[in-house]
């Protein structure tokens, strides 16, 4: 069984980097609009772009999304990852730590602690993992084994599906995942990997006891095209090029987890790509951001490519805190925002009309928008 995972992990960084492997029709943030003030009457060197988030102090707010391991090539990868994270203040995500519970020898792969004993560091799991006999004991282990901070179980249900070899049994999750979250020892958070999450998706996460929610909706990468082509033998066909960019927007499924997931603490992805995209996503409520695509780019060829990109990053993120006046995160997230109607999730999913947006209270799980 491990030697066919081993395989799909090699095929995944091989076509990320080498195909082109995002969707397009959704611009990720594209279509919010932070409001640029002529007179920021601030001074750009004054600004604290910090927080605070599970426990630790990022440096400003971004994790190094979730991506790999269990091979040689993701070893090193990590290792890149990790100590550019480190240089930086910020966190990072493990990729999925299912093969070495089939093969404990993999851990290594995911060693990154002695290169980055500071970051905040996110172990990982598919939620689906579950429902096929994965309990806490195991996955409390799988924590240990890597000393990471906090735990997050991936939703991968497009990309499950488009494999042969795939694991789709997601009936009964929520209960599962409660029992499972209540029994671990550590903050847990759920993901999804780019598909997004609904209105009556983010309802059933604000029943859950989690420390976050990562929205991660479409506008990046397709883990559905990924897999499709991965199945050479298979030719494409339209249904195939249809699932590849099913799922709900980035923008919308933030909107989603913010309107919809009770008080969750929400990390915005999916296709976010510059730390100006950072800045509207906090501004609409976000706590901290992920990216994960062009910093895997970035660790296939070197630590310093990573920490560059990182930087570049940071200072987009703070300029665009400038442009807008903020001082600091609590100001961003008071700063004027505008976003295109159609992208909010009740107009979306044609619950009302960009007419009747205006008249929505803030929704609670008992409320329904008005129709």
């Amino acid at each position: 069984m491990t030697e066919p995972i081993q395989g799909r992990k090699s095929d995944h960084i091989r076509i990320a980097l080498e195909e082109d492997v995002e969707v397009q029709p959704n611009s990720a943030f594209g279509r919010a609009r932070l409001i640029y003030q002529a007179i920021p009457e601030i001074h750009r060197d004054d600004i604290d772009p910090s927080i605070e988030f599970l426990g630790r102090k990022l440096a400003f707010p971004l994790l190094i999304g979730s991506m790999t391991g269990g091979t040689k090539d993701a070893a090193i990868i990590n290792q890149r990852l990790a100590r550019a994270a480190q240089r930086c203040g910020i966190g990072m995500g493990l990729g999925s730590q299912r093969i070495m519970l089939e093969q404990p020898t993999t851990s290594a792969t995911f060693q990154v602690r002695d290169v980055a004993p500071d970051i905040l560091l996110v172990a990982n799991l598919g939620a689906v993992q579950l429902n096929y006999g994965v309990g806490a004991e195991s996955i409390q282990q799988l924590i240990r084994s890597v000393d990471a901070d906090a735990l997050v179980f991936h939703l991968n249900a497009a990309q499950e599906a488009a494999q042969p070899e795939g694991d789709t049994r997601f009936g009964d999750l929520i209960p599962v995942l409660r029992r499972t979250i209540e029994e671990l020892e550590l903050p847990c958070g759920l993901k999804e990997v780019g598909c997004g999450f609904s209105i009556d998706a983010a309802r059933k996460l604000a029943t859950l006891p989690l420390g976050f929610v990562e929205s991660a909706g479409q506008g990046g990468t397709s883990w559905t095209r990924i897999e499709h082509m991965r199945s050479a033998s298979e030719k494409p066909t339209a249904a195939m090029e249809q699932l590849e960019e099913w799922g709900i927007p980035s923008i919308t499924s933030l909107l989603s987890c913010l309107r919809y997931g009770g008080q969750i603490p929400v990390v915005a992805s999916g296709g976010l790509r510059t730390g100006v995209e950072a800045a509207h996503a906090v501004a609409m409520g976000a706590q901290a951001t992920a990216m994960a695509l062009p910093l895997l780019r970035a660790a296939a060829e070197s630590e310093d490519a990573v920490y560059d990109a990182l930087m570049a990053f940071r200072s987009s993120f703070v300029t665009a805190m400038f442009l807008t006046g903020s001082t600091n995160i609590q100001a961003l997230q008071k700063a004027q925002l505008s976003i295109a109607p159609d992208c909010f999730p009740e107009v979306f999913e044609g619950r009302a009309s960009p007419e009747q947006l205006w008249t929505l209270a803030t929704p609670t799980l008992e409320d329904e928008p008005n129709q």
